[in-house]
């Protein structure tokens, strides 16, 4: 889910093709969770294969990184780790309305309504340790690097952008943005494939600009969040996105700022802490290596039963190389033994 920081944010819109060039750390659960969530049969259940496996996000990654691909755009998927014990009570809360849903996708099947049906059914999705697996299996195969992280992928995708080892982080929670990412990448899911897909824009938020157009700093920006509410922590009663912003306009300082509105420092310097400094590595390899059609077909046409017509459709255009990065250097790159490499 995330902050809802919408309102009081403007991104610039680009067209995708002027990310050639461009490494992201895209926020892999983020983007896998979406294709669950849209990609399924008119009764709602999600795309399986022959042994009943789900094959719905691996569908929605095949067309997604073939499309970044053919533009040059160079992506890194970023899978979580454990989650922070902060985000308990957000997983409960996402676990009982998984399971509210799960009820409503069966009324609506059992009375015969398909629309009602797919429209509950997004919200029953859930990624599995095997799903997870595909995924990376598949992206291995497209030659696309992976990178796991030790709790949450937002933060290190945030962290990698911060390091300067790719230019930006892209998710669809501005969490990335209080964890500290320089610099955004907001709607990569809704680009369409095919013709479309040539004139998809996305968003592209800068937190120097943002800071500066609200007139906060970077943990003010933080605070801001936690006083409308994170994955990590439950708003504050009664204050929304302009109400917190005027708060934080005071520069009261976080101490300050939670006692006026009466949440305990045993509340919320968890949360500020987490933000600031949360559980990341270096240990990655960022490796853009030329894709395998063939490796793909046999993974999606003859384990998966994938259609091939399709799946040949989706690889054509591909790069017969290993991608290059804007300024045309190597693309392989050991993020914790060399430094300096434009991202």
């Amino acid at each position: 889910m995330g902050v809802p920081l919408r309102d009081l944010l403007h991104p610039r819109e680009v067209a995708l093709s002027d990310l050639t060039g461009r490494k992201l750390a895209l926020d892999a659960y983020n983007m896998i969770y979406q294709f669950l969530a849209t990609i399924r049969q008119v009764d709602g259940h999600p795309f399986t294969d022959r042994q009943g496996g789900v094959t719905s996000h691996l569908v929605g990654l095949l067309h997604r990184t073939t499309s970044l691909l053919r533009h040059g755009v160079l992506p890194a998927y970023v899978f979580d780790g454990p989650p922070s014990e902060l985000k308990a009570a957000t997983l409960h809360a996402r676990a009982l309305a998984k399971a509210r849903a799960q009820e409503q996708w069966e009324e609506a099947l059992a009375a015969g309504d398909l629309e009602a049906a797919r429209k509950r059914a997004g919200a029953t999705s859930r990624l599995t340790p095997e799903m997870a697996e595909d995924a990376r299996e598949l992206l291995r195969r497209l030659g696309v690097p992976c990178v796991q992280a030790p709790s949450e992928g937002e933060a290190q995708a945030a962290h990698m952008a911060r390091q300067g080892q790719v230019w930006a982080a892209a998710s669809e929670d501005y969490d990335t943005l209080l964890f500290g990412a320089p610099r955004l990448v907001r709607g990569l899911g809704a680009i369409r494939s095919g013709r479309s897909e040539r004139e998809g824009t996305v968003q592209v938020l800068e937190v120097s600009e943002i800071l500066q157009e609200l007139g906060i700093d970077q943990r003010e920006l933080i605070v801001l969040g936690m006083l409308v509410g994170t994955d990590f922590n439950e708003g504050v009663y009664g204050i929304g996105p302009k109400k917190a912003w005027k708060l934080v306009q005071q520069h009261w300082g976080p101490e300050a700022t939670f006692e006026k509105v009466g949440v305990p420092p045993s509340t919320w310097r968890p949360v500020l802490e987490l933000f600031e400094n949360p559980p990341v590595t270096d240990r990655y390899e960022l490796v853009w290596r030329r894709p395998d059609p063939e490796g793909v077909r046999k993974f999606l046409v003859e384990d998966r039963g994938f259609d091939p017509d399709r799946v040949n459709r989706a690889l054509r255009g591909l790069p017969s190389e290993a991608p290059r990065s804007a300024s045309g250097t190597q693309t392989t790159l050991l993020a914790y033994a060399e430094e300096g490499t434009d991202p």
